[in-house]
């Protein structure tokens, strides 16, 4: 039987500059992710007769909610100890630190008040479209993190191991897990199962099923993969799971409260 011995990978996260202008494939793939996001909501809205000024501010809000939720996730869950010392680097996106639990955090409190605000609907309805091109959007960032050969798994001698030669601007001569491609494949099949339920079934009209799912498909699985990645922080050595797995079992709690309670409610006919 054909085995890989591992796969060499060391590509060039910049795909091309400009004088002060550098295009990364990280930015572009971040940026994708928010095209297909508003691409797809845009056919759930024209499908369901909602006013299109709604669909212009739900981007507004979560694009800001985004990335303001993901660095100061990062900033006060992973990093505080570097952070608290250097309080002007919080500011410094472009030198990475994104995460993950605390831009759903911020996605949260954004359609909290954009279900206030703007739509006048239960912030439940506005999230069961929204998780949609959001477990697409996970792909796509979980791709960028490929490309720039960060967020690596632990050691291992799988066949399909990678040799990530530089991580964090360090060489490193041990072959990893592609823990990357492990949660995109996973982010990738909850999309497909969430968009298999709101266009063929009517998961739609029971309110907090698909965000529901999303909770238990992208959590839970995020859960799992962090058996085999690497610890992201030095605090994490040693410890029997990770900050990424402590974080992720309450999303993962809550979602089995939505789909068990959407489940047992049924399907409410006007929304």
């Amino acid at each position: 039987m054909f085995l890989l011995n591992y796969i060499s990978w060391n590509p060039d996260p910049e795909i091309f500059s400009m004088g002060p202008l550098t295009v990364r494939y990280y930015g572009l793939l971040f940026a994708l992710a928010f095209l297909s996001g508003y691409y797809i909501i845009e056919r759930m809205f024209k499908r369901e007769d909602i006013p299109e000024k709604w669909l212009d501010k739900l981007f507004i809000y979560v694009v800001v909610a985004t990335v303001v939720g993901a660095r100061l996730g990062h900033v006060f869950f992973y990093g505080w100890d570097y952070y608290s010392q250097h309080p002007g680097e919080i500011l410094a996106i472009w030198h990475g630190g994104l995460a993950s639990h605390g831009g759903a955090i911020g996605i949260l409190v954004a359609i909290y008040y954009y279900s206030k605000k703007v739509s006048k609907k239960p912030m439940l309805w506005i999230l069961d479209r929204l998780v949609v091109p959001v477990a697409l959007a996970a792909v796509f960032i979980r791709l960028g993190n490929l490309m720039n050969s960060e967020i690596v798994g632990r050691v291992t001698d799988v066949p399909w191991a990678f040799w990530f030669q530089r991580v964090d601007g360090q060489e490193i001569v041990t072959l990893r897990h592609p823990t990357q491609i492990y949660e995109a494949l996973a982010y990738l099949g909850t999309f497909v199962y969430l968009m298999f339920l709101y266009w063929k079934t009517n998961a739609r009209l029971r309110q907090g099923l698909l965000f529901g799912v999303f909770l238990i498909g992208v959590f839970a699985s995020r859960f799992i993969i962090e058996f085999v990645k690497a610890d992201q922080e030095t605090f994490e050595a040693g410890m029997a799971i990770n900050m990424g797995q402590i974080l992720s079992i309450p999303f993962v709690v809550a979602g089995l409260y939505y789909v068990q309670k959407a489940i047992k409610r049924g399907p409410v006919q006007r929304q």
